[in-house]
């Protein structure tokens, strides 16, 4: 166990912030963390948008469900996947790159890249003492983000991020069961141990929100996950992408 551990195992989402921003080198050091991520092949196929201006973030924050922390935060970011600057290399090197950039493999690489750099973010971010919550909202309607940030064809906006001063914390959720978790050598498929093992966390869960809420909710988490995966959303996403000219291939 060291620091670093220690603030990793202690991770939650903070949902209020202060009201005091941050810094241009605090979010130079944010996007520099970032950027010392793994990347595939060296091809950093990602982008990160700062969003400052108020009216932007106002828009934001509606397009992802009205979530007040996407405006009151000490600072926003959006994670793009990128392949829009590699296709501008191909025509400056004369190669021929278009069918890989529309490969699976290449939408793959540009969603990795991006995951990883902004988790190296975070990490940066929490060792700062700040607080972060990521903000997949900004999915429900990428046709109209895409607009508001004026992103090129092969930009695609995968998440928002907002950082800031902690105002309050919540406690951490648990995680399921390591067992349950990591594997060695095979997969385990087998119905009957992973249900057992789901049933053991569907009690750990349920005591945590009966503690978080004094005994008003005892969510399950298999309900919780089967009642999300019931609901259809977002459907949209498979023409969005390939509209963007991504995974054509």
């Amino acid at each position: 166990m060291n620091e670093t551990i220690e603030k990793l195992l202690s991770h939650h989402s903070v949902r209020k912030f202060t009201e005091e921003k941050l810094t241009t080198e605090q979010i130079h050091t944010l996007v520099k963390s970032a950027q010392a991520a793994s990347t595939s092949s060296y091809i950093q196929a990602y982008t990160i948008l700062g969003i400052k201006d108020i009216e932007k973030k106002k828009r934001l924050s509606e397009l992802a469900g009205n979530q007040p922390y996407v405006i009151n935060n000490g600072h926003f970011f959006i994670f793009c996947a990128d392949l829009y600057r590699h296709e501008l290399i191909g025509e400056r090197e004369a190669g021929d790159v278009i069918d890989s950039l529309e490969s699976t493999e290449k939408f793959m690489v540009a969603i990795i890249d991006a995951a990883l750099a902004a988790q190296n973010a975070v990490v940066a971010a929490e060792s700062m003492g700040l607080g972060i919550c990521y903000i997949g909202g900004i999915r429900n309607n990428l046709e109209a983000v895409s607009e508001l940030l004026e992103l090129p064809d092969r930009v695609i906006p995968l998440f928002g991020l907002a950082v800031g001063y902690p105002e309050e914390h919540t406690g951490v959720k648990p995680r399921l069961p390591l067992h349950h978790i990591y594997q060695e050598d095979r997969y385990d498929s087998e119905p009957e141990k992973i249900m057992s093992e789901l049933e053991e966390y569907n009690k750990t869960v349920s005591s945590y929100y009966e503690t978080r809420t004094n005994g008003k909710r005892n969510d399950r988490w298999t309900a919780q996950m089967s009642k999300m995966l019931s609901s259809k959303k977002r459907m949209y996403m498979k023409d969005f992408v390939e509209k963007k000219k991504f995974n054509k291939q």
